[in-house]
């Protein structure tokens, strides 16, 4: 894992932003105000990003539980505790368990995963290692999912890392009440 995150924002939020984002957000799952007023430093990057991110969050047709759990490890992957901090609330709105939250950040057969599951996190190791899902991961992939399943699942952990990159590289700091790494389940 990367140690070059930066400490402290290296793109501060605008201001008017900030505000408009509390508004739009108010009666949200989740608070991502920081993000939202950063990318706003530039439109076409912040409605870009924004309208992708939303259609896959709140027009897919994949379930939410196994998207959060695609979207979850890609942030892991890249050491994006913002990212995996907004997404561990969504995660949790969806069905994921606060123990399974710890487990994708382990490896795959730490845990016991459904199949479909293990090949979705397989999938994202494939992606974020060499931005191409292996053939025997394709394989099992296709025994659990249709086509078009598998392609969002992809399109779902690949924006997450553009995004994972953007907040890392702008230094987005975790806004309130979003929380950071998951710790170890005590049972």
């Amino acid at each position: 894992m990367s140690n070059r995150r930066p400490s402290s924002a290296r793109v501060q939020p605008l201001p008017e932003a900030v505000e408009a984002a509390k508004k739009a957000m108010a009666k949200s799952v989740v608070n991502a105000v920081n993000v939202s007023a950063t990318l706003a430093h530039n439109e076409l990057v912040s409605t870009g990003v924004g309208r992708f991110s939303r259609a896959l969050l709140f027009k897919g047709s994949v379930s939410p539980r196994l998207r959060e759990l695609v979207i979850l490890r890609m942030g892991w992957n890249c050491q994006s505790i913002y990212e995996f901090g907004q997404h561990t609330m969504f995660g949790l709105d969806s069905g994921l368990t606060e123990a399974e939250i710890y487990w994708i950040t382990r490896p795959i057969v730490s845990h016991g995963w459904a199949a479909e599951e293990a090949a979705l996190l397989q999938m994202v190791d494939d992606l974020h290692t060499d931005d191409c899902v292996s053939d025997a991961t394709w394989a099992e992939l296709a025994q659990h999912f249709s086509t078009a399943d598998v392609l969002e699942f992809m399109a779902a952990g690949l924006q997450y890392r553009l995004v994972s990159g953007l907040l890392n590289s702008c230094g987005v700091e975790r806004d309130e009440g979003v929380p950071g790494w998951p710790s170890a389940p005590t049972t």
